[in-house]
């Protein structure tokens, strides 16, 4: 566990398989990112729970998505196992005990977590239509859309708030196209279309409020251990682009909000990325660029960056290259792309002359592996065949009754078990649209015919004067003139303060 007396090293992997010499993910280093890789069945993911813990220990909030359920097992204590016990005794590691770590359950859809939400506003155009697998021309009508609510002061939520907006706009399309460019109504239909897919796979659920205050994923244990934030993932998984973007979206928030830190003794925050491959795979230039610029720059806000996949060419070059920790499990070469993926891994390490990394891939045993991390004056380790330390939590999945009951004891419940639906786009158009119903259906005031000859011209003028400052049923007075044009006003300030960031998300004026 952290003492904040002593000094911080770092995470204990493994052992050399010869010399049972340490290997150490330095803690000073760690926002240097990393990649985890391997087959299915090689030890990945006891791999990245003995990295999350050790991280934990040192008192470095985690955030990880479990894609099998079996990352949940950092909760619990471990038991008696055989192997784990072997291991610990081949390895010499006398301090070595069972222990659970302080834990935070997460879920997309409120079933196994804590809910997750963010709003259509916060994730911005480019995330959604990635989310909603749109074409450029459907993606250049989100971007109006966007642009509209902005300028019209329309604050977007949830998808019942996106809907009534593109609802607007085909309604006003000639107009809109005029002044923001060309929006058919085939795209609207595009767009509406794939909101009702997103919907039926859950989509409804992760937009909304509360969204998540990344402040709650910053969090350490009253023990100084930080606090291991797992997202379940099982059926988010089944759901490639909602889960890839629901992940980017996150780190771009990280990326937007932490300040800049510089290099510190121990990372602020770990980003665990599982199922890496679906992040890159079919992403536009332009997302890939971004990924690219949040990978490098968000080391400088004290966050590392931890990617796991099967293949290291899972990542594209231009951010692997940007993965300073590497640990590569077995892969089988049985076709011809395993064999790139084995040459692309052994080419990827710094060298080490008396290990033949690209034949050693090939007959790791399960939990064995490549390691190179990089040492503390920056420069990688030659790689290294290693034992791979076992974590000290549980190996596997936890009960549906502990998970229950940790999430009762878990101090952000009240915060984000109940749901808020405040007054949005939807609420303010359908409360526009039925005051320009009631205004049209409103039959015409007629003033009662006078006998009175002397009392007729002043009562003359006085309507005058009333329809001239309150208005007409077929045209506006002046207060309602001086009344829209302070809410143009309004809106145009609340529009300016919808700054998108560097992925699309909002900075600055979230929570209004």
């Amino acid at each position: 566990m952290h003492d904040a007396a002593s000094p911080v090293s770092g995470v204990l992997l493994g052992k050399t398989d010869t010399g049972h010499e340490p290997v150490v993910l330095h803690a000073r280093l760690a926002n240097r990112h990393g990649l985890v890789a391997g087959a299915t069945g090689t030890g990945k993911t006891v791999t990245l729970m003995t990295m999350i813990e050790g991280f934990s220990r040192l008192g470095v909030p985690v955030f990880v998505s479990d894609v099998k359920g079996d990352v949940a097992g950092l909760a619990m204590a471990g038991g008696a196992n055989e192997r784990v016990q072997a291991r610990v005794a081949q390895l010499g590691l006398d301090d070595h005990a069972p222990a659970a770590n302080p834990v935070v359950f997460w879920d997309v859809f409120g079933e196994h977590g804590h809910p997750v939400r963010t709003t259509i506003s916060e994730i911005g155009p480019l995330l959604l239509a990635r989310m909603l697998e749109l074409n450029d021309t459907q993606a250049g009508v989100l971007d109006i859309a966007f642009k509209l609510a902005d300028d019209r002061g329309l604050l977007l939520l949830d998808l019942a708030d996106l809907r009534a907006l593109l609802s607007l706009i085909a309604d006003e399309r000639k107009m809109v196209s005029s002044e923001y460019g060309l929006v058919s109504s085939q795209s609207i239909g595009a767009i509406q279309r794939a909101l009702l897919r997103l919907d039926s796979e859950g989509g409804e659920q992760f937009f909304g409020e509360p969204a998540l205050e990344l402040a709650d994923l910053v969090r350490t244990a009253p023990d100084g251990r930080g606090v291991v934030n797992i997202l379940a993932s099982e059926k988010l998984v089944q759901r490639p682009r909602l889960y890839s973007t629901m992940l980017l979206w996150l780190l771009s928030e990280l990326f937007e909000q932490l300040p800049e830190v510089g290099d510190l003794d121990r990372p602020r925050l770990v980003f665990v990325f599982d199922e890496a491959h679906l992040l890159f795979d079919d992403a536009p230039p332009e997302l890939l660029r971004r990924v690219e610029q949040v990978v490098r720059l968000i080391r400088s806000k004290g966050v590392g960056v931890y990617f796991c996949s099967q293949f290291p060419d899972d990542v594209p070059d231009a951010v692997l290259g940007q993965l300073g920790n590497r640990v590569q499990h077995a892969l089988r070469a049985f076709t011809p792309r395993d064999q790139k993926a084995v040459r692309t891994a052994a080419e990827t390490f710094a060298l080490n002359p008396s290990l033949d990394v690209a034949s050693a891939i090939g007959t790791l045993a399960t939990g064995e592996a490549l390691v190179s991390t990089l040492q503390p004056d920056g420069t990688p380790m030659p790689v290294e065949r290693t034992l791979i330390t076992p974590p000290r939590c549980r190996i596997g999945p936890i009960s549906a009754d502990e998970r229950s009951r940790l999430r009762a004891s878990s101090p952000v419940g009240l915060q984000y078990d109940t749901p808020v639906d405040r007054e949005s786009a939807a609420e303010m158009l359908a409360r526009k649209a039925e005051t320009r119903a009631s205004e049209t259906d409103a039959p015409p005031v007629r003033n009662p015919v006078s006998t009175d000859a002397t009392v007729e011209p002043a009562r003359g003028r006085a309507d005058t004067i009333r329809d001239a400052v309150f208005g007409t049923g077929r045209r506006q007075g002046l207060v309602e003139t001086v009344a829209k044009q302070a809410a143009r006003t309004v809106g145009s300030q609340i529009g300016r303060q919808l700054v998108r960031g560097v992925l699309g998300g909002l900075f600055g004026g979230r929570r209004r």
